[in-house]
């Protein structure tokens, strides 16, 4: 990884003007703290309050990328680092824009043949009561409503009859012009990091996540202590290892690197794995799952940072110009 001082002057982007604005900056206050307790020369640096041109008038020599949601996690920060120049950790353009879209990673993953819940997504004009009424009919009940390119649960609904859909999807609505409607998956909800860059990319132990009633939210994911989680998961080990095989593959389909998060359920009906979704900046707030599941492995907090930070990149790094 090198020293800290050959890391140069970092800036810790968090904040952003995202719906996650608020666990962004306590993802990014943790890099940043972890950061310069391991020596390295880190600044914080809020998009929402300042031009990144500045990233390059005050010769920052690398990014830290702590923002999660739009404009921080869909590839456009991504892409105004690349055309300042300064590398930034975490997978590149076209990898963040599509993880970031729920429905464009699904149909990358069923093009690989990786499991994934069924789905129908009502794009803007088809969200009038006779086109909702129909999903059940398709997806059956309970169904997961959400919208496709937000994070952190928000804006999600788990309908249970009928008479709630319409409620679901103009909340869904509200973050999203398009609704993505899933297939439910009764069992249990795991997640599983990956560090690393394609064939030298390793998933780090899976966490097992046992939330009150099952109600996984905003508010419990971030704000409450009611949440187990529970790493070594205690998942018989063939289990483990299938989870963390389809959880690399769903990483290098996508053409993630540096690091990530995939969500994953576990049926209960026959054991098989089903990929939510995968994050391309998790968070790393004091309730977070890769620190938890880094700690596992060996990597402590600060470490994880330095890590994730050393293998700060640009998609042409290397690339030969004319």
């Amino acid at each position: 990884m090198g020293t800290p001082a050959s890391l140069g002057k970092v800036a810790v982007l968090m904040g952003g003007s995202s719906a996650e604005r608020e666990i962004s900056l306590l993802s990014g206050n943790g890099v940043l703290d972890a950061l310069r307790l391991a020596g390295v020369n880190a600044h914080p640096f809020d998009p929402a309050e300042r031009e990144l041109a500045e990233l390059k008038h005050q010769r920052f020599d690398r990014c830290f990328v702590a923002l999660h949601g739009r404009h921080g996690e869909d590839g456009t920060v991504q892409g105004a680092l690349e055309l300042l120049g300064i590398p930034y950790t975490g997978s590149g353009v076209m990898a963040s824009s599509i993880a970031m879209d729920k429905v464009m990673t699904k149909r990358i993953w069923q093009a690989c043949g990786l499991p994934t819940p069924r789905h129908v997504v009502l794009q803007a004009g088809q969200q009038a009561p006779a086109d909702v009424r129909q999903v059940p009919d398709v997806l059956g009940l309970p169904l997961i409503v959400k919208p496709p390119r937000e994070g952190s649960s928000i804006g999600v609904s788990k309908v249970q009859g009928y008479s709630e859909m319409l409620d679901a999807v103009r909340l869904s609505a509200r973050y999203d012009p398009d609704v993505l409607c899933e297939e439910f998956v009764d069992g249990e909800e795991v997640t599983c990091a990956v560090l690393g860059t394609g064939a030298g990319a390793q998933a780090l132990p899976v966490v097992r996540i046992q939330a009150p009633e099952g109600a996984y939210d905003y508010q419990n994911k971030y704000f409450t202590d009611a949440v187990r989680y529970l790493c070594p998961s205690g998942l018989p080990e063939a289990e483990e290892q299938e989870i963390r095989r389809i959880t690399l593959a769903a990483y290098r389909a996508l053409g993630c690197r540096g690091w990530g998060r995939a969500d994953l359920m576990i049926r209960a009906s026959d054991r098989r794995p089903f990929l939510l979704e995968m994050n391309t900046s998790p968070g790393m707030t004091g309730h977070s799952l890769v620190p938890m599941a880094a700690r596992a492995a060996g990597i402590d907090y600060p470490t994880l940072c330095v890590r994730v930070l050393a293998a700060a990149t640009l998609d042409d790094a290397g690339a030969v110009r004319a």
